[in-house]
């Protein structure tokens, strides 16, 4: 069963893909959306096994490297953690690929989009049932391959091809730094079997290695170095940019890789090596400190941009902050619990946008929307119950998760903790705010986008507006069904062996009693945030406006999202630029061109040149140079030698 989960996405990729126009549109979606469902229902099934199953189990399918001192087999690792990142994967999967037979209704190349979210679909499962490295490694760049090809769909678009392009780059800044925590890892333990290393990280406590001419602590440099591919995976700051350039891609891209599965794996990643990073508090640190100031820094980017896609994609790269967060102050719990309810009301907000922009015709801009909650009811409906569970108000999912990190990151005591549980209150009014913003500029209101956009504006068909009856249904109550497992107190029998969390950093064990005014706070700054959103867009509507032209500077600071595209293009854009273009006039072009090839040809013209002048055509001077040479010839021969 677990080997069907794993590999169906990956025969209905390949049916769809091979012999797409032979099946045509209708028969790849078949395809695709059969073998989805088909393993979201067998991935429950299977998760209810692993739960029922008293320790890891590991099923080898095939030997893959056999090398000097390295032996990798292909193998699916079945635990609690791995179970449950199956069902978000295929169960979110699953309503994408349904949603997308509306959404992409009348597109040209039907069977190569199912086909390629299909094998996004596996390399995911891959990455998340890995039992070693390099099995890790193999999903995690496979699903970046797919993120460039789902990004760039439509190819036709210059907009998409670069946003591509960026995702493209920005990764494999972060996945330079993975491959060489992998070589790190290999280099301590000598293995990249997880079983293997987990085992002896204990023993590798207070060893160092040499790392650019420095003596640093080894585990802390290997988990630094794996937290760097996580911060370009799961967009954190810096290397968060492609993220909402990305947004170029069909909306059912946006749900499925960049708000519920892919930009997930960093925090899935980061838990699942937490037989390592526990022994190493700095590099925990790290990744509580960005991901606390990556959840302020995009929730303040959200609040002013006018595109619906962007606000929820800023919103994805703050959310991922909080999980960081939670996984810097070891409750691990708490991050994939809050990964869990992430990916359904995220991925239902996405859905949702993709609905709005079905309704208006392509438009994606806020400012021209505005009184469409008559116009898609049900869209309207679902949308408010992703936003709310968003927005962690009382009842929904979002808010058993969220408050729980903020809670686990005040009881931490640390430095760390502090930071991220003040970073993460102010950035949940900035939230509420935000979300807010969305739903009351879309579906409330005067109506701003023309009256023929607005005559024409209909709800979406029923197999778009399936998926978001199920995604919300997860997003109102699977925090309250789950919060005992993930983080109550059933979680030691939930987890089992699949986390390690050692007794001294045990925050979620201290989150129990912290005072309420920590408790509550959170929830006090998003009801604060909402009120703030009604007050701005609905009793004042034209308040915005005279706060942005009197904060001008700050407006704008935040519209441009902090410079930090144009910080990068000014110290590495333009730099390559200008290097690139000295060394093609001054190294290529001077140098190898002009001693190279150029060079020999400029000498052997120039002697030709020369050697044509004595080619006159008068008798006399060729029997003129004819005695010249008699002469020399019998002088050299009558010489004295």
């Amino acid at each position: 069963m677990a080997a069907a989960v794993v590999f169906l996405p990956l025969i209905a990729a390949a049916i769809a893909g091979f012999f797409g126009r032979a099946i045509g549109d209708r028969g790849a979606q078949l395809v695709t959306c059969g073998a989805l469902l088909l393993s979201a229902v067998l991935g429950c099934f299977l998760f209810r096994d692993i739960l029922a199953a008293d320790d890891v189990r590991v099923i080898p399918l095939a030997s893959w490297i056999v090398a000097d001192g390295v032996d990798v087999a292909w193998s699916l690792r079945l635990d609690t953690l791995s179970g449950v990142m199956i069902v978000v994967v295929t169960v979110v999967s699953s309503m994408v690929h349904v949603y997308s037979i509306g959404y992409m209704h009348g597109d040209p190349s039907i069977p190569r989009f199912m086909s390629y979210l299909s094998l996004f679909t596996f390399f995911m499962l891959a990455l998340v049932t890995s039992d070693n490295f390099v099995q890790l490694f193999f999903g995690w760049e496979g699903v970046g391959l797919m993120s460039y090809l789902l990004v760039g769909f439509w190819y036709d678009r210059p907009s998409a091809n670069a946003a591509a392009i960026k995702a493209f780059l920005v990764n494999r800044v972060g996945d330079f730094g993975f491959s060489l925590g992998i070589y790190a890892v290999f280099v301590i333990f000598g293995s990249l079997d997880f079983g293997t290393v987990f085992g002896a990280a204990p023993k590798a406590v207070g060893t160092t290695m040499e790392f650019l001419g420095w003596h640093v602590d080894s585990l802390t440099l290997a988990c630094i170095l794996l937290f760097i591919g996580a911060m370009g995976k799961s967009a954190q700051i810096p290397l968060h940019t492609w993220l909402p350039d990305a947004m170029e891609g069909p909306t059912p891209v946006s749900a499925l890789i960049h708000a519920a599965t892919m930009v997930t794996a960093g925090v899935f990643m980061v838990a699942r090596l937490s037989p390592l990073f526990e022994y190493a508090p700095t590099a925990l640190a790290v990744v509580g400190i960005i991901g606390g100031t990556t959840a302020i820094f995009a929730a303040s980017i959200g609040m002013v941009q006018p595109d619906i896609k962007k606000v929820v994609a800023y919103s994805t790269c703050s959310q991922l902050g909080y999980m960081f967060a939670a996984a810097g102050v070891s409750a691990y719990g708490a991050a994939i619990f809050h990964l869990f309810t992430h990916a359904f009301f995220k991925g239902l907000l996405f859905l949702c946008c993709g609905s709005v922009i079905h309704a208006l015709g392509g438009e994606q801009d806020m400012r021209r929307m505005g009184g469409l909650w008559r116009k898609t009811p049900i869209t309207y409906v679902t949308m408010w119950i992703g936003a709310l569970s968003l927005s962690a108000l009382p009842f929904f999912s979002g808010y058993y998760s969220k408050d729980t990190i903020l809670e686990a990151a005040w009881a931490s005591g640390s430095a760390v903790g502090r930071y991220a549980w003040v970073l993460g209150t102010v950035a949940a009014l900035m939230t509420a705010f935000y979300i807010s913003r969305v739903m009351f500029l879309t579906f409330h209101g005067e109506p701003r986008a023309g009256e023929e956009t607005m005559h024409h504006a209909h709800e979406s068909p029923s197999v778009m507006l399936v998926p978001l009856i199920v995604l919300a249904i997860g997003a109102a109550f699977f925090g309250f069904l789950g919060y005992d497992f993930f983080v109550g107190d059933e979680r030691a029998a939930f987890w089992k062996h699949s986390i390690l969390v050692l007794p001294q950093y045990d925050s979620l064990a201290a989150a129990e009693g912290v005072p309420s005014v920590v408790r509550f706070m959170p929830l006090i700054f998003a009801v604060i945030g909402i009120a703030i959103a009604y007050v701005f867009y609905i009793a004042y509507p034209q308040l915005p406006v005279r706060l942005a032209a009197q904060f001008r500077s700050l407006y704008l600071f935040l519209l441009n999202k902090w410079y930090f595209d144009e910080l990068y293009d000014w110290v590495f854009v333009r730099t390559a630029f200008v290097l690139g273009n000295g060394l093609w006039r001054s190294g290529d072009g001077a140098v190898i061109d002009g001693l190279g090839p150029n060079g020999v040809a400029a000498v052997t013209r120039d002697l030709a040149q020369q050697a044509s002048r004595l080619q006159t055509g008068y008798l006399y001077h060729y029997a003129f140079a004819m005695m010249i040479g008699l002469v020399a010839l019998v002088t050299w021969y009558l010489f004295p030698r």
